[in-house]
């Protein structure tokens, strides 16, 4: 029936051609509509003919009191306040800046516009097609409109900020009557330090441009997003991390340290115990992990960012850090004892060696290889050096640890850290070597031990050893030959017993050929290298990693664990990693807040990852030992005899078995429930 009062426009005006048709029934889902509306609140309305996710957005429109015969959002024209909102989303019109320019061109002509979004559902850019963006005027589809759900109901944009998923909206799945002639597909952005929502990328038109594939246009767009984001914030990291390093030359190594940005979200943190970073931040830190801690003043100055500072950080340091001649973060120094500030083996080398090798998860041969490797490293006393090769977030410090708990000198030997790609090129040899006092303009007054000096006896970590400065490396070298070093502005040589664990993401052998590496140094620290696996080839690692995080982090926060799907667990095994362990340990902790309840589906995984699953179950590895002209019948009996095979060509071996099918383990154990074979059969 008719809602009286209530027309909705013409499906798309004179002059724009009909595309090809798709799958949906615009009648069926104006009646749906209509049903919805007449009956609202006490029926649940017809979702026969409409998506359960349209459907449910329906009723958070009518709940919020959306008016259904709305024909346009609400629009802020103030140029003060459009100035105001490009000045507050200045990141995320820089980071969308690339991918706008590159599509506004090929959308003209198209009847598409593209829009940009803040996390309020504000829009703050708009491009493509001319006459659509003239024609969006008139529902106010322009920058200062709102487009959230609790201004205008559903849509591409309010309602992908609400699922938190890209979703496409289209013609008269919207709410309101004045926009059921548009048709757009939105997907959130997330900032990649937090992962919150804070803006969303959407591509809209009248309804003749709608297809399947816009949803997965706009979600890839929102990903360069992101990954231009991440660029910058990467790139604040590190102007951060120069500007604290400047400005306080008295900062002891064993001090905690954490540093904000200019959101007051920590992106770096340094020698802050387990305990007091859970109390204090309400789970473990990770640099980059972009945990809240308190809101930085807009005046900069010390004394108002020691009164914002929250109770629980009041014992702390804080030093405004300046960044183009503005507040851009601030660092946080905690002074700590001198006994929390080493990691100490124990007595019982073994038993810590053992401790150390637990941390690593896994049981994959690659990794189990590596570590056999560092084992018998740290219980040598003549290797001196050891090379750790491995992509980003792979673990590498954990194995320079596991070679100083097995190592025999002592009970007492220090471990110290250093990251080479942290460290401004100025200030490179004082940290490394030390300086006297009054070697160079900021030079601290007593004169400084470097790294070498402070892991005496013991471990000293080199971290990203690759992005040492060419013209350090010598001085480097005749350190490791001559086991003696020498402060800036000193002649007087220091004996040093330190076993150096040198990490890297890099290629030296590249880097050499490149001449940013020198060989006799390469050889000197790699006489002994352990190549660290990527989590991708570690095969089911990826399962071991997923639970040992999970109950971790549900232990910390006093909750119970999350339980998986099978198709969840087959997705993340599919995925690529490319943040390696780091980044499957970011994404469980992320699950453990912003998952539907305790049961993890694919709705749960983001986007790029749960795409990743999508293509059909293959068995590309054994397809060749079905065409030996013995099996007849249907493709299911086929595969049934593939299994049978395998099992029997491995043993019953479940591991070797998925591996040569070409499937993960939950799939195989689906398989073999769904066929009924038992696991002994040969």
């Amino acid at each position: 029936m008719k809602i009286d009062g209530l027309q909705a426009r013409a499906p798309f005006p004179a002059g724009y051609p009909v595309l090809n048709s798709i799958d949906y029934d615009e009648r069926a889902t104006m009646r749906a509509w209509e049903n919805f509306l007449a009956d609202e609140p006490n029926s649940a309305g017809d979702p026969m003919h409409v998506r359960s996710l349209i459907h449910d957005s329906w009723s958070r429109s009518a709940s919020g009191g959306i008016n259904a015969q709305g024909i346009e959002a609400p629009l802020n024209s103030d140029r003060d306040e459009i100035e105001y909102l490009t000045r507050t989303n200045a990141e995320l019109l820089a980071a969308a800046r690339r991918s706008f320019a590159s599509l506004g061109q090929l959308l003209d002509g198209t009847g598409a516009m593209l829009v940009l979004a803040d996390g309020d559902g504000v829009l703050i850019d708009a491009i493509g097609d001319k006459k659509t963006l003239h024609d969006g005027m008139d529902i106010h589809l322009a920058i200062g409109g709102k487009w959230n759900e609790d201004a205008v109901g559903t849509n591409g944009i309010g309602t992908a900020l609400w699922t938190g998923e890209p979703i496409f909206v289209h013609a008269a799945e919207h709410f309101c009557a004045g926009i059921k002639s548009w048709t757009c597909a939105g997907a959130p952005i997330r900032d990649p330090l937090d992962g919150k929502i804070i803006g969303v990328v959407d591509l809209s038109g009248y309804s003749p441009i709608f297809r399947p594939h816009n949803t997965a246009l706009v979600a890839a767009t929102a990903r360069q997003i992101e990954k231009a984001l991440a660029e910058q914030q990467q790139e604040r990291r590190t102007r951060l991390l120069e500007a604290f390093i400047s400005s306080a030359p008295n900062y002891r190594r064993r001090d905690g340290l954490v540093i904000v940005d200019h959101r007051g979200r920590a992106i770096f943190s340094n020698n802050v115990p387990d305990g007091e970073t859970t109390d204090m931040m309400d789970g473990p830190l990770e640099p980059g992990r972009g945990r809240w801690l308190f809101n930085l003043p807009s005046s900069g100055s010390e004394a108002d960012l020691a009164k914002a500072l929250p109770p629980h950080l009041r014992s702390c340091h804080v030093t405004p850090l300046k960044l183009d001649g503005s507040l851009g973060g601030a660092a946080l120094v905690f002074p700590l004892a001198p006994a929390m500030a080493v990691t100490v083996a124990s007595r019982e080398d073994s038993k810590a060696l053992r401790d150390a090798a637990a941390m690593i998860v896994g049981e994959s041969e690659t990794l189990l290889a590596a570590v056999e490797i560092a084992s018998r490293v740290a219980r040598s006393n003549s290797v001196t050096s050891l090379l750790i090769e491995g992509e980003t977030g792979v673990g590498k410090e954990l194995f320079a640890r596991l070679v100083h708990a097995g190592s025999r000198r002592g009970a007492n030997d220090p471990f110290v850290a250093m990251n080479c790609g942290a460290i401004t090129r100025e200030l490179f040899g004082s940290e490394l070597f030390g300086h006297v006092a009054g070697a160079f303009t900021g030079a601290s007054r007593d004169g400084k031990a470097g790294v070498f000096e402070q892991a005496n006896g013991g471990v000293l970590s080199l971290d990203e050893i690759g992005e040492m400065p060419l013209e350090i490396q010598p001085f480097l070298l005749r350190v490791l030959e001559e086991r003696v070093v020498h402060r800036i502005g000193d002649s007087r040589g220091r004996p040093v017993d330190v076993r150096l664990v040198a990490s890297t993401n890099r290629d030296l052998k590249q880097e050499i050929a490149a001449g940013r590496f020198r060989s006799d140094l390469y050889y000197r620290i790699g006489a002994v290298a352990i190549k660290v696996p990527p989590l991708r080839e570690r095969g089911d690692d990826v399962l071991m990693l997923v639970e040992h995080f999970n109950r971790k982090i549900a232990a910390l926060n006093g909750g119970e664990p999350l339980v998986f799907s099978n198709d969840a667990l087959d997705v993340l095994l599919a995925w690529r990693w490319p943040g390696n362990v780091r980044e499957l340990k970011n994404l469980v902790e992320r699950l453990h807040v912003l998952a539907h309840g305790r049961d993890v589906g694919l709705r749960d995984l983001p986007a790029e990852i749960s795409m990743s699953g999508s293509r059909p179950e293959a068995l590309p590895n054994y397809v060749g030992d079905v065409t030996n002209g013995t099996l007849e019948g249907t493709l299911v009996d086929a595969e049934r005899q593939m299994m049978k095979n395998a099992l029997a060509a491995e043993g019953g071996n479940l591991s070797r078995v998925a591996q040569r099918l070409g499937i993960s383990r939950p799939t195989l154990y689906r398989k073999l429930d769904r066929y009924g074979i038992r696991r002994g059969f040969v």
